[in-house]
């Protein structure tokens, strides 16, 4: 067998699966990684960070934005910490992000001997945020424990998967098996029975409706197909967006959603979890609910469905579309009824401006093909109801996990990963001064990403609700804030403040057409809240009522 450190045979375990780039933060621990990656440079770039966080949310993007795996490294305890928030997030939208977590000595583990980043129960914290992870003891163990934590990342419901290393393994240098070959994922097989039943109710369904989540991302062609065949409105509130494109008669926001919702008689959910509609806007006996999830025990959690398909929506919706070929009937095209409730749906939207015409500045000028990464700021909580989107995986969120600052560190990520399309992330000042530091990474790697940063010098939203809810008792949600144009100079960054529509455009254009990060301030004051939008009411009765 060749003889490797922990650190080489880890490097060529990620090699082996088609790894290009790692984000990073280097540390003692981890030395014997980066000796490995330093002899590897040729086939993996490391893009190191200013911080643990972005290290993680840079991965989440990268894997956000392609459907792909994508790799981190951090130092245990506090840099593992750090990182928690990006882990959280991709776990919150089922993105394939690996987790390559440094250890104290493996003598040492757990011993309570105050080494350094030494943190009590360090693999129970990430087992917390990760669907699997373990301990690698021996670089005998390392190619084999990579290939077993792609797998387990891949398999059945995508979600991401860690690895603990500690410094003496991947410093130990001993003999260990070849490389291993990629294994392969595990998908539960398709039941042609329940596809059957479920493709004859829905070709006897008069009103149906399908709604979208993250696993329906790979399979927009099929939706599509689906829904025209069916006449069936696509419903996506978050990680859905894109499935169908928005241009489509039949693709709906939710606050259009919501109305169709009350008549509809068979609800079909697609790699969705269907929060909203089962949470908030209810079922009852003449509603038929139908799930396509590939996670068995995820299917029943808010509600049991009437049907279930447990399958990858890749492998359920060929045959699927098949069986409701056989049941279907000729169908009156629904497309005035679809256009006739986003216009009544519009003219209750008029009212969120600036948002509005935000919005569909960004939308024009990012093109068809760009990458929308939507922080938590009013802008971009208004985009959830008024900002197209053209296909799977161009608008990126960090659905319920709401991670405050996630949105520029994951635009480079992306922008990382997809260096073809025009990327911008869509910041408050609040947020994005928790990753500013970041921007000094973006310009050392050349990463061009375009970040807009709508500086209301304050928690806006939760400032909002301290002035609504709490009788204006308002505190903790100012801020003082940089001169955001003279911060990205400072780093070295291209940096505008775009006061008008025009200056925003122009301000956008030129970002896209430099090879340097672009950072854009856009001053705004108080703006109407979307909550008025969001707080949708049930609008079917409790079963048995």
């Amino acid at each position: 067998m060749p003889i490797k450190t922990g650190g080489e045979a880890t490097v060529e375990a990620l090699i082996a699966h088609g790894v290009q780039a790692l984000f990073g933060l280097p540390g003692v621990q981890n030395d014997w990684l980066y000796n490995a990656l330093f002899d590897r440079r040729d086939r993996i770039k490391v893009l190191h960070t200013r911080h643990e966080e972005g290290a993680a949310y840079m991965a989440f993007g990268a894997a956000a934005a392609t459907g792909q795996p994508a790799v981190f490294n951090v130092v245990p305890g506090p840099g593992l910490l750090n990182a928690g928030a990006g882990l959280a997030s991709a776990y919150a939208v089922n993105a394939q992000v690996f987790c390559i977590a440094g250890q104290i000595h493996s003598a040492r583990i757990g011993k309570a001997l105050g080494d350094l980043h030494e943190i009590p129960h360090q693999s129970e914290v990430l087992r917390g945020l990760t669907k699997w992870s373990d301990l690698v003891l021996h670089p005998a163990e390392a190619g084999r424990m990579v290939a077993q934590a792609f797998q387990e990342m891949r398999s059945g419901r995508p979600r991401p998967v860690a690895l603990e290393i500690p410094p003496d393994v991947l410093k130990l240098r001993t003999e260990v098996p070849e490389t291993p070959s990629p294994l392969q994922p595990y998908a539960p097989p398709v039941d042609a029975g329940a596809i059957e039943t479920v493709g004859e109710q829905l070709g006897k369904s008069k009103r149906p409706m399908i709604c979208v989540g993250s696993g329906a991302l790979g399979v927009s062609a099929e939706v599509t197909q689906l829904a025209e065949m069916l006449q069936a409105p696509v419903f996506a509130y978050r990680t859905g967006n894109g499935v169908l494109d928005s241009r489509n008669p039949l693709s709906l926001k939710s606050p259009e959603a919501h109305v169709y919702y009350r008549t509809t008689d068979l609800v079909l959910g697609i790699g969705s979890t269907m929060r909203l509609p089962l949470q908030r806007w209810g079922t009852d006996e003449q509603m038929t609910v139908i799930r396509i999830d590939v996670d068995n025990d995820a299917i029943p959690r808010i509600q049991g469905p009437d049907l279930v398909i447990t399958a990858r929506a890749e492998d359920a919706l060929p045959p699927l579309i098949a069986a409701v070929e056989r049941y279907n009937r000729k169908r009156e095209s629904r497309s005035e009824e679809m256009r006739e409730l986003r216009a009544a749906s519009a003219k209750k939207m008029a009212f969120l401006e600036p948002q509005n015409t935000y919005s569909r500045i960004l939308r024009e000028e990012l093109g068809e093909d760009g990458i929308a990464i939507m922080g938590m700021t009013q802008v971009a909580y208004a985009a959830r109801v008024n900002f197209p989107v053209y296909k799977p995986r161009t608008c990126i969120s960090s659905g319920y996990q709401g991670t405050l600052g996630f949105a520029f560190p994951t635009g480079l990520g992306a922008k990382v990963a997809r260096p073809d399309a025009p990327v911008i992330a869509i910041c408050g000042d609040g947020g994005y001064m928790y990753c500013a530091g970041e921007l000094a990474a973006a310009v050392q790697h050349g990463i061009p990403l375009v970040t807009i940063v709508f500086n209301n010098d304050a928690y806006g939203n939760v400032r909002k609700m301290q002035i609504r809810d709490y009788d204006e008792r308002v505190i903790a949600s100012d801020l003082v804030n940089p001169d955001f144009v003279k911060l990205g100079e400072a780093f070295g960054a291209n940096a505008f403040r775009a006061e008008t529509e025009s200056q925003l455009r122009q301000a956008m254009r030129y970002g896209f057409k430099s090879n340097l990060p672009t950072l854009i301030e856009v001053p705004m004051g108080d703006t109407p809240s979307f909550d008025s939008i969001y707080d949708q009411g049930r609008v079917r009765p409790p079963q048995n009522a």
